[in-house]
């Protein structure tokens, strides 16, 4: 990792014993990745949850258009890194994602593929540095629906034949059928995450009004 990337995610405190870390090893249909795996890192922040990434930069696409640390719509068409945090029991779920670029998306959904808020505020800052970037963005507690018990998380780059989707938990092989495409919304597929193993046994997570009326 380069001083400045290492620099940068060194940046804010935090406890090494309060933190789950991922690396994205796989493809969406569960073929390893021909690249440094793209690492997540999860750890307690102020009034929410960190989310480190640490990634190669592909610098393909090209940059979106839009204004650094501002949300962009359908940032999904671009080079990013997306979690996705489900509660299992409703399908609501939160899902962020972030671009080496420096914008981000942040949708809540109720159902599959039904968001009810999008391009919601966020705290996020990013830094390249030759062939990698490192992103730290901060994501409030109110975004979170209530009893989240499962994630997911997956990266996006290249154009064209060379659009390449990564999954933290993809499909297995013996479940892809002819012709099936991408689907990072297959919530059946996630794996189980509890903040709790995070923030601490005793930790709650604070009410939202974003949620109330939902499932």
């Amino acid at each position: 990792m380069s001083e400045g990337i290492s620099q940068f995610l060194c940046n804010s405190t935090f406890d090494l014993n309060m933190q789950s870390e991922y690396e994205i090893l796989y493809t969406w249909d569960s073929s390893p990745v021909n690249h440094d795996p793209i690492r997540i890192i999860l750890s307690p922040g102020v009034e929410g949850l960190k989310m480190r990434v640490s990634a190669p930069f592909f610098n393909d696409p090209e940059a979106p258009t839009g204004q650094p640390r501002k949300p962009f719509p359908g940032l999904w068409d671009y080079e990013v890194v997306e979690s996705f945090f489900l509660d299992s029991t409703t399908d609501n779920y939160l899902e962020v994602e972030v671009c080496p670029h420096g914008q981000h998306l942040i949708l809540l959904l109720s159902g599959v593929r039904q968001p009810f808020q999008q391009q919601l505020p966020m705290v996020f800052n990013a830094a390249i540095t030759g062939n990698r970037w490192a992103g730290e963005a901060l994501l409030p507690w109110i975004y979170f629906p209530p009893n989240v018990n499962k994630m997911n998380s997956y990266a996006i780059h290249g154009s064209g034949e060379k659009r390449t989707y990564e999954a933290l938990y993809p499909i297995p092989k013996n479940e892809i059928v002819k012709g099936q495409k991408p689907n990072f919304h297959a919530l059946s597929y996630f794996g189980d995450f509890h903040i709790q193993s995070i923030m601490g046994d005793g930790w709650e997570k604070p009410g939202s009004d974003l949620w109330k009326g939902k499932p």
